[in-house]
């Protein structure tokens, strides 16, 4: 049976709005042999800011955020510092506020391995709308971490979309992590599909005009010890 093709995934995602791709089929994708630096890539979810915006609702999660360009020519460059918006319509938690978060780190945003993902996206969701040149990318570090007396929840506002084009959602790290299911649903809310981001690699890919998407809260398998739940969520607009 011949590997999966960035081709494969295009018609799933025009087909049913989502695409999940198990580890080995990303790894493959994105040539992971060539991502030299993927460990400090992982490693740098490490030093996560505070996600202040929900630690003022009891909710404890770590991210940093970058903002790039697919420029007409492909060309992708980062772009000024700056926050993250999402309406209301999008985001009942926290919609109409600018959210500003430490920015990615030079080495990270620069480095070998987000360098590929953002190529990989940009070919792939270019794919999809030939017609949109350029593209806003924004690109989210999230840490969730999970405590014995209180859930991690990976989408506190609930089953929602981004308010985007598309989304790449890349598992990096799950450590003494359970549940954390992935749940696409119609915009009349029944759901389509699920599926767990369990290995490195794992990814999720949404049109976001046609799902919408949640992920259950994780919870440590060994209440004693640090829990958390990794992830790169880079996502597509036309600008």
């Amino acid at each position: 049976m011949n590997a999966p093709t960035p081709s494969d995934l295009r018609v799933a995602l025009r087909r049913d709005g989502y695409a999940f791709a198990t580890a080995e089929v990303m790894r493959g994708l994105l040539e992971a042999a060539t991502l030299a630096d993927w460990p400090a890539f992982a490693a740098s979810w490490n030093d996560l800011g505070d996600d202040d915006y929900l630690a003022a609702r009891g909710r404890h999660r770590r991210r940093r955020h970058a903002v790039f360009a697919a420029t007409a020519d492909g060309t992708i460059r980062r772009e000024p510092h700056q926050p993250h918006y999402q309406s209301l319509t999008y985001n009942p938690l926290q919609g109409d506020i600018e959210r500003w978060f430490e920015p990615v780190e030079p080495a990270i945003a620069d480095g070998a391995s987000l360098r590929r993902i953002l190529a990989f996206c940009r070919d792939g969701f270019g794919a999809l709308a030939p017609e949109v040149r350029p593209w806003r990318i924004e690109v989210h570090q999230f840490r969730i971490e999970a405590r014995a007396d209180e859930a991690g929840e990976p989408t506190p506002e609930g089953v929602h979309r981004d308010g985007v084009d598309y989304v790449l959602v890349l598992l990096v790290d799950r450590e003494n992590i359970e549940r954390g299911t992935t749940t696409i649903h119609a915009p009349d809310g029944h759901e389509l599909g699920h599926f767990t981001l369990v290995h490195a690699f794992d990814a999720a890919l949404l049109d976001d005009h046609r799902v919408f998407h949640g992920v259950t809260p994780v919870v440590p398998k060994d209440p004693t010890q640090a829990a958390h739940r990794d992830v790169l969520v880079v996502t597509f607009r036309a600008a």
